[in-house]
């Protein structure tokens, strides 16, 4: 990766040796993987409903799949924004209109129902993934939201206020010294030609 950076940085900027840790956690990684996949899925559902509908036995039904391929990349955008959560619940929203849809493939007359139950099994999986990613993200804004830090004693001055203005003070007198010290030279006339 730092390959790509060093290409991209001009000629006089400092080059990139070694990046750091990732300062995002696996729930974070697990989320931006789960939009990445759904956009991946939404193209496909888009661009092979034909295919997905007959390895399913769903004949007829390949607009219903394009739909969910435009839902899925929409959710996939929404997944990897900074706001998550609602990319991860319109997910599990999409996940719940997949196993729904499938579930009518599980009928008896379908001679692919076997390819209809192993999908299912494959989003209940991913279904699973979202529930999981969801929880995290929500339970680290209540962590975040009920247990900020609190910078009400902070004043922005490296050794409080109190110091500061014992600074201010100390500079002030030693300026007002200066200046009385020299205003003194002057009307003694102790200058050099006096």
């Amino acid at each position: 990766m730092t390959f790509l950076t060093n290409m991209t940085r001009s000629e006089g900027d400092p080059k990139v040796i070694t990046s750091g840790p990732s300062s995002l956690s696996s729930y974070d990684r697990l989320a931006r993987n789960l939009g990445w996949f759904s956009i991946g899925l939404g193209l496909v559902e888009i661009f092979a409903a034909d295919r997905i509908t007959g390895a399913l036995g769903m004949h007829g039904k390949e607009n219903h799949v394009r739909a969910f391929g435009v839902r899925e990349i929409t959710s996939g955008f929404m997944t990897l924004s900074v706001d998550k959560k609602a990319g991860l619940a319109s997910r599990i929203a999409g996940d719940a209109l997949d196993i729904a849809t499938l579930a009518t493939a599980m009928r008896s007359d379908n001679h692919k129902r076997d390819n209809a139950a192993f999908a299912l099994l494959m989003v209940a999986g991913v279904t699973l993934l979202d529930i999981i990613a969801t929880g995290a993200t929500t339970a680290r804004r209540k962590v975040q939201k009920g247990h900020g830090r609190s910078y009400g004693e902070r004043s922005g001055f490296p050794q409080g206020l109190q110091a500061a203005r014992g600074m201010a003070r100390k500079q002030f007198e030693d300026q007002q010294a200066i200046q009385g010290t020299a205003s003194g030279l002057t009307k003694s006339g102790g200058g050099a030609g006096g």
